[in-house]
């Protein structure tokens, strides 16, 4: 078993803003339950939540070389649930509660320095440094710079999973050469350079001995023009070290038979009458005309481009003259959200239009709802058609990345499959796809087949965190 080092800007659930957050609060333990010794580093941000801080312990303190300054580096340490964290310390960069700033190449700069200066200093030394996306893009670039001739850092390899490709942190080469004291031989254009930039998530992707991201057909729409960013030529260079493992869900947090949050707990064999109940206190709690039997499409999302939201604009008066309930909840795009917030003020029976962030709503949408529409543009991975299936609840998306490799079309003639799915990027297929989904859910005996088969469904971590298993051993055998 390995000595495994994660290295993210957010880990949940002491901070996070979105899926990076989720997946290192959950891989790092189930590596730890294979028997990998795993450590866990992140900044100690403001926004950590006491009952976490309260319990961490002082090590020691150092200073960190960022170009011509040296800075201040505490490092705090808690152990929970097998996993070790280390919380790196400095009021000035992380000591408010915003995750993300004004200044990131800065805080990041010093953050990925912090990372690998501190080792010598815990007694750990990693088999594997696996850093994920742009913010610590550069531990492999600075590992290779600086501390691979060091006897202690020897042998070590590096891991770098791309959770999305579109932000890449892209900055002025002159200013990344400061902060990472690099000289010109990094700044070509088969390493750092990008477009007459410095591109920090190009650094992880030609420094790193494997990259990884979040599904195996995300890897393979990233090698190309559509899909690659303007980096799918580097990536199909690297297809031989390019692996897509797909994410998994904590079902210790989603889970109706558990879940605190829904009005009414359920498992397989009461899911039929007890999502009915759900249904109908989610319609009275979001002033909705309560109707059992009336079909609700949930989509929780960020309101932007990248989830199909120009899709929901174009078929929106479609949508509304439908005999559905279309509940949202995100935040987003200003354009999006006063479309949904007009729409839901013209039509209050038909759409329910929540621009929040509200997890307790979410549960409650997932619990309650027959329908989930995903109709990205693009997607990584995507976690909420996984929640989804969880609760019963039947998701219809876009094929494309995770939506892809996790939602088999249902066929109507051998009863295989556990959603439904269109391919091109366009409202009329979409609207296609909803119509015979409610086809099929106006019959009972299809539909309740349907939503028990996606409850069997296992996306789990612990299967995830078996095949970056077998990924550290091939690197390190």
């Amino acid at each position: 078993m390995s000595k495994i080092l994660m290295c993210s800007s957010e880990v949940a659930p002491f901070a996070k803003s979105g899926g990076l957050g989720d997946v290192l609060g959950a891989l790092p333990q189930a590596l730890a339950k294979l028997g990998h010794d795993v450590r866990v580093v992140m900044p100690k941000y403001g926004c950590i939540p006491y009952e976490y801080t309260e319990k961490m312990r002082f090590k020691f303190f150092i200073y960190v070389p960022l170009g011509w300054r040296r800075k201040y580096c505490g490092v705090f340490e808690l152990e929970k649930d097998g996993v070790t964290y280390w919380f790196i310390d400095n009021e000035y960069y992380f000591g408010d509660p915003y995750l993300y700033k004004w200044n990131d190449l800065e805080r990041f700069a010093f953050f990925d320095k912090a990372c690998l200066e501190i080792l010598p200093h815990m007694e750990f030394k990693p088999d594997i440094i696996h850093a994920h996306d742009w913010q610590t893009g550069m531990v492999p670039v600075l590992l290779n710079a600086y501390y691979i001739n060091n006897e202690y850092y020897s042998g070590t390899k590096t891991v770098f999973t791309i959770h999305n490709l579109r932000y890449q942190g892209i900055y002025s080469m002159d200013i990344v050469a400061d902060f990472f004291s690099l000289d010109n031989s990094y700044f070509t254009n088969d390493k750092l350079e990008f477009h007459g930039c410095a591109n920090l998530l190009k650094g992880g992707i030609v420094y790193s001995d494997y990259v990884t991201t979040v599904s195996p057909t995300y890897a393979e729409e990233i090698k190309t023009p559509l899909g690659g960013e303007k980096l799918n030529g580097l990536l199909s260079a690297r297809s031989n070290s390019l692996f897509g493992i797909i994410n998994g869900i904590d079902y210790t947090v989603y889970n109706p038979k558990t879940d605190p949050y829904i009005f009414e707990k359920y498992d397989k064999k009461t899911v039929l009458e007890k999502k009915k109940e759900n249904k109908i206190r989610l319609q009275q709690q979001l002033g909705l005309p309560v109707d059992g039997e009336k079909a609700i499409i949930g989509m929780i999302t960020r309101l932007v481009d990248q989830k199909g939201l120009d899709l929901i604009s174009a078929a929106m008066g479609e949508l509304m003259n439908m005999d559905i309930q279309l509940v949202v909840v995100g935040t987003g795009d200003s354009k999006y959200e006063d479309m949904f917030r007009s729409t839901a003020w013209y039509n209050p029976s038909k759409l329910s239009a929540n621009i929040m962030f509200s997890n307790d709503l979410a549960h409650k949408v997932y619990a309650a709802c027959d329908l989930f529409l995903m109709p990205s543009m693009f997607e990584p991975c995507g976690l909420s058609q996984l929640i989804a299936f969880a609760y019963g609840t039947i998701p219809i998306v876009r094929e494309t990345g995770g939506l892809k490799d996790t939602v088999k079309p249902y066929n109507k003639f051998t009863g295989e499959g556990n959603g439904f799915s269109f391919y091109p990027y366009n409202s009329s297929d979409m609207m296609c796809t909803l119509r015979m989904a409610l086809g099929y859910f106006a019959d009972k005996d299809v539909w309740n087949k349907l939503v028990k088969n996606a409850m069997t469904l296992d996306f789990s971590w612990k299967e995830s965190a078996k095949k970056y298993s077998e990924m550290y051993k091939s690197l390190t055998e």
